[in-house]
């Protein structure tokens, strides 16, 4: 095949698994070694079916409220974050509870509580029913407001001369969020804002390579994660704000090589969320259907993240 015909695939990175992410992994994998089944998990740990089917595989259960968790077991509270009553619950119930929220999204939550502490008014930019939402507006419950778009910074029901304060959920779009923060400025001339961006730096470094591929003129992108999860579905976004179609998939079985096939050019990247075998696994199918891999990196992540410290120097 001549060079000019083959069908090239960038494969951009960083992609898949951020620092909070491999935490979350790592403290119920540890658990598992440590004292094994059963072992309960509120909610999902990541937001990828793949993962928690693997799990699940191994034993651990997965359920939706504490209730579910006969008292005395061990729960690990997931890398989305939970509210104070969670955590309140767990312990009238004598659960032993592990706690895998992402530091980062910690750092909204000590946010909320101080800027509340200090009489503010709360609003956060998040996606509403997400689970880091519920967690987040749990620390103020009745003293925090949602904005979801640029229109509900226009109905917040906020009085005249009131300081507002205001936080983001971890895995917003960049560019989405920039026109809400925009608005809200506008609105409230004094805004205090984060000291620095709420947004992740893993949901962001994945959002500026989505924009490096496109720059190298990728006619369509393939992001692997699962449609639960927030900053997978947003990469989609970055590329389909830039013109270039997109398509979540959990892996090579939702690939349509056929629609693909016409294609001179695509881009792969995965959401913080998505282990690596799976791209690893889309990248081999697309080989057999003559696409050429090339990796382009943009930067190198090296952020690590410690045990919850009830973990710490067990194994």
């Amino acid at each position: 095949m001549a060079e000019k015909d083959r069908k090239k695939l960038y494969i951009v990175n960083p992609r898949g698994f951020c620092a909070g992410v491999e935490r979350a992994i790592e403290v119920v994998d540890r658990l598992l070694r440590q004292q094994g089944t059963p072992l309960h998990v509120r909610k999902e740990i990541v937001h990828n079916k793949a993962v928690v089917e693997d799990f699940r595989s191994r034993g651990v259960i997965f359920v939706n409220e504490l209730d579910e968790v006969p008292d005395g077991q061990t729960v690990v509270f997931s890398a989305h974050g939970v509210s104070p009553a969670v955590r309140e619950e767990a312990d009238r119930r004598d659960l032993l509870s592990v706690d895998a929220t992402c530091p980062l999204v910690t750092k909204v939550h000590n946010e909320v509580i101080r800027h509340v502490d200090q009489d503010h008014e709360m609003v956060l930019v998040g996606h509403a029913g997400h689970d880091e939402v519920l967690g987040t507006m749990g620390e103020a419950p009745g003293r925090i407001s949602l904005v979801t778009s640029i229109e509900d910074v226009a109905n917040l029901d906020i009085p005249q001369g009131r300081s507002v304060a205001y936080a983001t959920q971890t895995t917003l779009s960049v560019d989405e969020t920039r026109g809400i923060v925009r608005a809200l400025r506008e609105r409230f001339l004094n805004l205090i804002e984060p000291e620095k961006s709420d947004i992740c730096y893993a949901t962001q470094n994945r959002q500026d390579a989505v924009k490096t591929l496109v720059e190298k003129g990728i006619e369509h992108l393939l992001v692997v994660g699962s449609a639960t999860s927030s900053n997978s579905r947003r990469l989609c976004e970055v590329a389909l704000n830039l013109n270039v179609p997109a398509t979540l998939i959990d892996g090579p079985e939702d690939l349509d090589t056929s629609v693909l096939s016409g294609l001179g050019t695509l881009g792969l990247t995965a959401g913080a969320s998505a282990p690596e075998h799976l791209v690893q696994a889309v990248v081999d199918t697309l080989a057999r259907a003559d696409w050429v891999a090339e990796e382009v990196v943009t930067l190198e992540e090296n952020v690590k993240f410690k045990l919850p410290s009830n973990l710490m120097g067990k194994e």
